[in-house]
């Protein structure tokens, strides 16, 4: 652990760390193009806990504790076994336009999970694409569509609101959850400045969100409406971030200098870095 400021450096050497969340006490993360998911507890040596032959990204944990793993480029949910086996929980294939991406996991085990609708590397038209609702079952269908890269999602302390960072929309948008997990009431949460193209994002016990702003290179704290009341600049593209530790006050920040499949692999740039806030942690992730 490497102290920076104000942050410290949970882990690094990573070619593209994504996906943080805390569970049982400690901090679970993708590392997306390595193909693999860590469980990190600061000052131990991470420990591999799944690894795909594919892309991971979004993470979360049924009711019974089994984890369940977007496998982007095969656009599935993968679900870890007792005995640390992968197996298909849902095949996406039909509903998601092109690579899988995050997911949030609801309390009763219902997923949410992004895809990019078009190719970011290289960059192709955009376009817009469905949030993917995969019941306990793993029985797929479609929760919302015409979303603009539906990227990081949050669900809110009481389960009834989803939040999901439309990143080529610069925006958050929410939803009403209902009683049988299907989404309506959708509403402009917060509208950004033009090329603020949010990522990842977490909630806090005031309400606010943090989110990821890779571009700027920066972590923001928003108000529902659009008020941003913190920021947090950081050395690289400002990909995801959680609230954990004992009080869920340690923001972990995960980032990149790297964004290129090929050169995160060659570089292994990402990283995660951590830091105290004032405000306790809410909701999922």
């Amino acid at each position: 652990m490497t102290d920076m400021g104000n942050f410290r450096t949970v882990i690094d050497n990573l070619p593209f760390a994504e996906g943080p969340r805390w569970h049982g006490g400690a901090l679970y993360l993708s590392d997306m193009h390595g193909g693999r998911v860590l469980k990190v507890e600061e000052g131990v040596e991470p420990e591999l806990v799944a690894q795909l032959d594919d892309a991971t990204s979004g993470i979360g944990w049924l009711p019974d504790g089994r984890m369940l793993v977007v496998a982007m480029h095969g656009r599935k949910v993968m679900r870890r076994e007792p005995d640390g086996t992968m197996v298909v929980h849902a095949d996406l294939q039909d509903v998601a336009t092109f690579d899988a991406n995050d997911m949030i996991v609801a309390g009763d085990g219902t997923a949410y999970v992004g895809n990019f609708g078009f190719s970011l590397f290289p960059l192709g038209e955009p376009r817009p694409a469905a949030l993917i609702r995969v019941a306990p079952d793993g029985t797929v269908s479609i929760a919302a569509e015409d979303l603009w890269f539906p990227n990081g999602i949050a669900l809110t302390e009481d389960g009834r609101t989803l939040i999901v960072a439309e990143s080529f929309a610069f925006r958050l948008t929410a939803f009403t959850v209902q009683a049988d997990g299907t989404l309506g009431d959708r509403r402009v949460w917060a509208a950004l400045q033009h090329g603020e193209a949010p990522d990842g994002l977490c909630l806090d016990a005031e309400g606010a969100a943090w989110v990821a702003l890779p571009s700027q290179e920066k972590f923001v704290r928003v108000r529902e409406g659009g008020e941003i009341v913190e920021s947090i600049p950081v050395p690289d593209h400002a990909l995801a971030c959680v609230l954990g530790g004992p009080d869920r006050r340690t923001l972990y920040m995960a980032m990149s200098r790297d964004l290129e499949p090929e050169k995160c692999q060659a570089y292994r740039s990402g990283k995660v870095l951590a830091m105290e806030v004032g405000v306790a942690g809410s909701g999922r992730p």
